[in-house]
Protein backbone atom coordinates (compact mmCIF):
# COMPACT_ATOMS: atom_id res chain seq x y z
CA UNK A 1 0.00 0.00 0.00
CA UNK A 2 2.82 2.40 0.82
CA UNK A 3 4.03 2.09 -2.76
CA UNK A 4 0.71 3.10 -4.39
CA UNK A 5 0.49 6.12 -2.06
CA UNK A 6 4.05 7.12 -2.91
CA UNK A 7 3.25 6.73 -6.58
CA UNK A 8 0.60 9.46 -6.50
CA UNK A 9 2.43 12.23 -4.65
CA UNK A 10 3.31 14.27 -7.73
CA UNK A 11 -0.15 13.81 -9.20
CA UNK A 12 -1.68 14.97 -5.92
CA UNK A 13 0.70 17.94 -5.68
CA UNK A 14 -0.25 19.22 -9.14
CA UNK A 15 -3.98 18.45 -8.79
CA UNK A 16 -4.09 20.38 -5.49
CA UNK A 17 -2.28 23.25 -7.18
CA UNK A 18 -4.94 23.20 -9.93
CA UNK A 19 -7.67 23.50 -7.25
CA UNK A 20 -5.86 26.38 -5.55
CA UNK A 21 -5.43 28.24 -8.86
CA UNK A 22 -9.07 27.55 -9.83
CA UNK A 23 -10.21 29.09 -6.52
CA UNK A 24 -8.25 32.28 -7.23
CA UNK A 25 -9.69 32.44 -10.75
CA UNK A 26 -13.24 31.86 -9.49
CA UNK A 27 -12.87 34.56 -6.83
CA UNK A 28 -11.44 36.98 -9.41
CA UNK A 29 -14.23 36.34 -11.91
CA UNK A 30 -17.30 36.03 -9.67
CA UNK A 31 -18.57 39.13 -11.49
CA UNK A 32 -17.12 38.80 -15.04
CA UNK A 33 -17.88 42.43 -15.87
CA UNK A 34 -16.05 43.64 -12.75
CA UNK A 35 -13.05 41.36 -12.36
CA UNK A 36 -11.36 41.53 -8.94
CA UNK A 37 -7.90 42.47 -10.17
CA UNK A 38 -6.25 41.61 -6.85
CA UNK A 39 -7.36 37.97 -7.17
CA UNK A 40 -6.81 37.99 -10.92
CA UNK A 41 -3.17 39.06 -10.54
CA UNK A 42 -2.65 36.29 -7.95
CA UNK A 43 -4.28 33.85 -10.38
CA UNK A 44 -1.96 34.93 -13.23
CA UNK A 45 1.12 34.64 -11.04
CA UNK A 46 0.16 31.23 -9.67
CA UNK A 47 -0.86 29.80 -13.05
CA UNK A 48 2.45 30.86 -14.62
CA UNK A 49 4.36 29.42 -11.66
CA UNK A 50 2.43 26.15 -12.10
CA UNK A 51 3.33 26.01 -15.81
CA UNK A 52 6.96 26.75 -14.93
CA UNK A 53 6.96 23.84 -12.42
CA UNK A 54 5.62 21.47 -15.08
CA UNK A 55 7.91 22.65 -17.88
CA UNK A 56 11.18 23.13 -15.98
CA UNK A 57 10.95 20.37 -13.38
CA UNK A 58 8.36 17.67 -14.11
CA UNK A 59 8.71 17.51 -17.92
CA UNK A 60 12.49 17.81 -17.75
CA UNK A 61 12.78 14.92 -15.27
CA UNK A 62 10.29 12.76 -17.17
CA UNK A 63 12.04 13.44 -20.49
CA UNK A 64 15.37 12.48 -18.93
CA UNK A 65 13.83 9.25 -17.58
CA UNK A 66 12.06 8.25 -20.81
CA UNK A 67 12.78 10.46 -23.78
CA UNK A 68 10.70 8.48 -26.29
CA UNK A 69 7.44 8.59 -24.30
CA UNK A 70 7.77 12.26 -23.45
CA UNK A 71 8.82 13.19 -26.99
CA UNK A 72 5.42 11.97 -28.11
CA UNK A 73 3.37 13.46 -25.26
CA UNK A 74 4.86 16.87 -24.58
CA UNK A 75 4.30 18.86 -27.78
CA UNK A 76 0.53 19.24 -27.25
CA UNK A 77 0.93 20.18 -23.57
CA UNK A 78 3.61 22.70 -24.48
CA UNK A 79 1.31 24.27 -27.10
CA UNK A 80 -1.47 24.49 -24.48
CA UNK A 81 0.96 26.04 -21.98
CA UNK A 82 1.86 28.58 -24.68
CA UNK A 83 -1.84 29.34 -25.18
CA UNK A 84 -2.46 29.70 -21.43
CA UNK A 85 0.60 31.94 -21.08
CA UNK A 86 -0.62 34.13 -23.97
CA UNK A 87 -4.07 34.32 -22.32
CA UNK A 88 -2.41 35.91 -19.28
CA UNK A 89 -1.24 38.94 -21.29
CA UNK A 90 -4.41 40.90 -22.23
CA UNK A 91 -6.69 42.38 -19.56
CA UNK A 92 -9.53 40.05 -18.53
CA UNK A 93 -12.68 40.65 -20.58
CA UNK A 94 -15.77 38.42 -20.35
CA UNK A 95 -14.68 36.69 -23.60
CA UNK A 96 -11.12 36.15 -22.40
CA UNK A 97 -12.38 34.79 -19.08
CA UNK A 98 -14.63 32.31 -20.88
CA UNK A 99 -11.73 31.10 -23.02
CA UNK A 100 -9.36 30.81 -20.03
CA UNK A 101 -11.96 28.79 -18.11
CA UNK A 102 -12.52 26.45 -21.07
CA UNK A 103 -8.82 25.85 -21.82
CA UNK A 104 -7.93 25.37 -18.15
CA UNK A 105 -10.71 22.85 -17.62
CA UNK A 106 -9.81 20.85 -20.74
CA UNK A 107 -6.05 21.00 -20.09
CA UNK A 108 -6.28 20.11 -16.39
CA UNK A 109 -8.55 17.14 -17.09
CA UNK A 110 -6.03 15.70 -19.58
CA UNK A 111 -3.25 16.09 -17.03
CA UNK A 112 -5.21 14.63 -14.12
CA UNK A 113 -7.19 11.80 -15.75
CA UNK A 114 -6.34 8.18 -14.96
CA UNK A 115 -3.21 7.31 -16.94
CA UNK A 116 -3.03 10.94 -18.01
CA UNK A 117 0.08 13.11 -18.10
CA UNK A 118 0.64 13.22 -14.32
CA UNK A 119 0.33 9.45 -13.91
CA UNK A 120 2.73 8.87 -16.81
CA UNK A 121 5.30 11.37 -15.50
CA UNK A 122 4.96 9.94 -12.01
CA UNK A 123 5.54 6.35 -13.10
CA UNK A 124 8.59 7.13 -15.24
CA UNK A 125 10.25 9.30 -12.59
CA UNK A 126 9.81 6.76 -9.77
CA UNK A 127 12.51 7.05 -7.17
CA UNK A 128 12.84 10.80 -7.78
CA UNK A 129 9.54 11.84 -6.20
CA UNK A 130 10.89 13.53 -3.06
CA UNK A 131 13.66 15.27 -4.96
CA UNK A 132 11.11 16.58 -7.49
CA UNK A 133 8.66 17.67 -4.77
CA UNK A 134 11.44 19.63 -3.05
CA UNK A 135 12.28 21.40 -6.33
CA UNK A 136 8.60 22.09 -7.06
CA UNK A 137 8.01 23.64 -3.64
CA UNK A 138 11.07 25.89 -4.12
CA UNK A 139 9.94 27.18 -7.54
CA UNK A 140 9.96 30.97 -7.74
CA UNK A 141 7.12 33.00 -9.20
CA UNK A 142 7.44 34.29 -12.74
CA UNK A 143 7.85 38.09 -12.86
CA UNK A 144 4.84 39.65 -14.59
CA UNK A 145 4.03 42.79 -16.52
CA UNK A 146 0.64 44.43 -16.01
CA UNK A 147 -2.03 43.24 -18.48
CA UNK A 148 -1.44 44.63 -21.97
CA UNK A 149 -4.58 46.07 -23.62
CA UNK A 150 -2.91 46.47 -27.05
CA UNK A 151 -4.76 44.61 -29.86
CA UNK A 152 -1.51 42.77 -30.66
CA UNK A 153 -1.79 40.92 -27.31
CA UNK A 154 -5.16 39.47 -28.29
CA UNK A 155 -3.87 38.59 -31.76
CA UNK A 156 -1.04 36.64 -30.10
CA UNK A 157 -3.66 34.82 -27.98
CA UNK A 158 -5.63 33.82 -31.07
CA UNK A 159 -2.48 32.48 -32.80
CA UNK A 160 -1.31 30.55 -29.71
CA UNK A 161 -4.77 28.99 -29.31
CA UNK A 162 -4.87 28.01 -32.98
CA UNK A 163 -1.44 26.32 -32.69
CA UNK A 164 -2.81 24.32 -29.73
CA UNK A 165 -5.90 23.32 -31.75
CA UNK A 166 -8.42 25.77 -30.27
CA UNK A 167 -10.44 28.58 -31.81
CA UNK A 168 -11.01 31.69 -29.67
CA UNK A 169 -14.30 32.72 -31.30
CA UNK A 170 -15.64 29.18 -31.30
CA UNK A 171 -15.03 28.88 -27.54
CA UNK A 172 -16.61 32.30 -26.88
CA UNK A 173 -19.73 31.27 -28.83
CA UNK A 174 -20.26 28.06 -26.82
CA UNK A 175 -23.61 28.40 -24.99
Amino acid sequence: MENSHMKKQLHQFFAEDHRRIDKLFNKATEHPVEVDMNYYLQFRTQLLRHIKMEEKILFKAAKKANHAVMQELLPQYRLEHGALTALMVPPPTPSLIKVIRYILKTHNMKEEELEGLYDICESITQGKTQELLDQLIDTDEVPLHPPNPAPIALEAVRRALKRAGYDFDEIVSIG
